[in-house]
C-alpha cells in the first residue's frame, strides 16, 4: 500500500493526472480498462447510488463500503472522496481508509453541520494531524485539500472567493497536503491565480471556458469529473428506457 501511495504521489508531478470519477466495482474496472492509472471515487455518485444526499448524507460505512468494493475491483491506486470526514478523529479516518486499501483521499472545507465553511485554521490543523496519523501508521497516504470558497453554499461574496481560496490554500498546502482542490473554479484566469500563489499540485475541474488542453497549459496538475459520468450513464439508461417504453 504505501507503494501504491507513493505512485498516486507521483502522477501529481508529470504529466496532467485525469481522474473520470467512479461510483461502484463496475465503473471503476471501466476506468481500468480504459487505461487509467487511478481510481477516483465521488461523493456525490456513491451517495446517490446508495440512495443518499451528497454532503455527507449516507452514513460513512456504507460509503466505506462502497469504496472498498471498488478497491476489490481494481489493481490500481484508489483515492476515495471522503467527504468532510464525518467527524472522524484524524487517526481513525487514516485507519478505516487503510482498512478499504485505499492510499489517497478528498478531504473537503464545507461544514454540513453548521453550513458554510469550517474555520480554515482549524481545519488546517485537522488536516496536519491526517497528515501526521497516516505517517503513524507507515502508508503516505495521498490528501486532497478540498476549497470549497467558490461555492454558492461557502456564503463568501464572490469578489473575495480568489483571495480565501488562496488563503485557505496556503494553509492546507503548509498543513502538508498534496494537492489543493479549489472546486468550482469557472475562470482561467482565476487558476492561474491559484497556480501561481499556491506553488503546490491543483486539483481543476474542465467546464465552458477550459478544457483538459487549457487547464495543463495553466500548470494544473490534476483533473477530476466528480459525478459527471454518473449522470451521463443514468442519463442514457433515461432515454434507453423511454425509447423503450415508446
Amino acid at each position: 500500500m504505501a507503494a501504491r501511495a507513493e505512485r498516486l504521489r507521483e502522477l501529481h508531478s508529470g504529466d496532467l493526472l485525469v481522474l473520470p470519477n467512479a461510483w461502484d466495482a463496475a465503473s471503476a474496472s471501466t476506468v481500468v480498462e480504459a487505461g487509467f492509472p487511478v481510481v477516483a471515487t465521488a461523493s456525490a455518485a456513491v451517495s446517490a447510488m446508495l440512495g443518499y444526499p451528497d454532503g455527507e448524507g449516507a452514513p460513512w460505512q456504507e460509503m466505506f463500503a462502497a469504496a472498498g468494493r471498488i478497491v476489490r475491483a481494481v489493481d490500481v491506486p484508489v483515492t476515495v472522496d471522503a467527504e468532510a470526514g464525518y467527524g472522524m478523529r484524524p487517526r481513525e479516518l487514516v485507519d478505516r481508509l487503510l482498512h478499504i486499501g485505499a492510499v489517497g483521499c478528498n478531504l473537503e472545507d464545507s461544514d454540513h453541520r453548521s453550513g458554510g465553511l469550517m474555520e480554515a485554521g482549524a481545519h488546517a490543523e485537522w488536516l496536519a494531524a491526517v497528515r501526521s496519523a497516516a505517517a503513524d501508521a507507515g502508508v503516505p497516504i495521498v490528501l486532497n485539500a478540498r476549497v470549497d470558497a467558490f461555492l454558492p453554499s461557502s456564503g463568501i461574496a464572490e469578489p473575495d472567493r480568489l483571495a480565501e481560496a488562496v488563503r485557505r490554500g496556503r494553509l492546507y498546502r503548509d498543513a502538508g497536503v498534496d494537492c489543493v482542490y479549489p472546486i468550482g473554479v469557472r475562470e482561467p484566469k482565476d487558476m492561474a491565480v491559484l497556480v501561481r500563489e499556491l506553488s503546490c499540485p491543483i486539483n481543476g475541474n474542465t467546464g465552458e471556458l477550459m478544457d483538459l488542453a487549457t487547464l495543463r497549459e495553466l500548470g494544473v496538475a490534476r483533473v477530476s469529473y466528480g459525478p459527471r459520468f454518473y449522470r451521463a450513464a443514468l442519463a442514457g439508461l433515461k432515454t434507453a428506457v423511454e425509447d423503450l417504453k415508446a
